[in-house]
């Protein structure tokens, strides 16, 4: 059988690939393995049924047989283990791919989602005018340093991997600030990554789950 993920039955990213089920997807896309999906309200996330696959309550999950999995970066690392294409052959550089992936989730990820929680949840705060500069300086930071190790490769290690997709993927979800146009380097980094096949198809199959609700 084909494995199952969940994702949100109406995202609040409005189809722009920024859910978390879309990093599994492309993973899937990439391995060119089918996938079938199973759609969640806000209500049934939080609902038994759905947290004894998740126990907080959110999504992506992953079932294949009798294995359930939870947290994007754990499914796409059980993806790319079990499907070629996603990690190198080479034990080194296999884990230096596998080193790029908790960079993506542990390291550039985390202030990125500060910087986004605090502009939607503490706009209201006394102290908003004085925190923000402070938390976009962390994610500019992190991101010059990512950007001075890309250099003028191609990807992150050599040949894409899934060290490559999670990045991406973090990455993405700053486009709508407009601080990723801010370094060449890193904006065009992100354009092959949305160039591949693989991301288009499931960049497409997460956006019709918006349009087909919206519609």
């Amino acid at each position: 059988m084909n494995p199952t993920i969940s994702a949100f039955e109406s995202s609040p990213d409005r189809g722009r690939g920024l859910a978390r089920d879309m990093r599994v997807r492309w993973a899937l896309e990439e391995a060119g393995q089918p996938y079938e999906v199973r759609l969640l309200s806000f209500a049934a996330m939080k609902a038994p049924a759905h947290r004894a696959l998740h126990p907080f309550g959110q999504i992506p999950t992953y079932q294949e047989d009798d294995l359930v999995l939870f947290e994007s970066g754990g499914i796409v690392l059980h993806i790319a283990e079990h499907h070629a294409g996603l990690l190198p052959a080479d034990a080194n550089a296999r884990a230096r791919a596998i080193t790029w992936m908790f960079a993506a989730v542990n390291t550039v990820e985390v202030p990125i989602i500060e910087f986004q929680n605090a502009k939607l949840l503490e706009r209201d705060k006394s102290w908003y005018d004085e925190r923000l500069p402070l938390v976009v300086e962390r994610v500019r930071v992190r991101l010059g340093e990512l950007s001075d190790r890309l250099g003028d490769a191609e990807w992150l290690d050599g040949a894409f991997s899934a060290g490559d997709l999670m990045m991406v993927a973090v990455l993405l979800r700053l486009r709508p600030s407009g601080m990723l146009d801010e370094d060449a380097r890193l904006a065009a980094y992100v354009a092959r990554g949305e160039a591949r096949p693989a991301y288009q198809r499931a960049f497409a199959a997460q956006l019709a789950v918006f349009t087909g609700r919206s519609g």
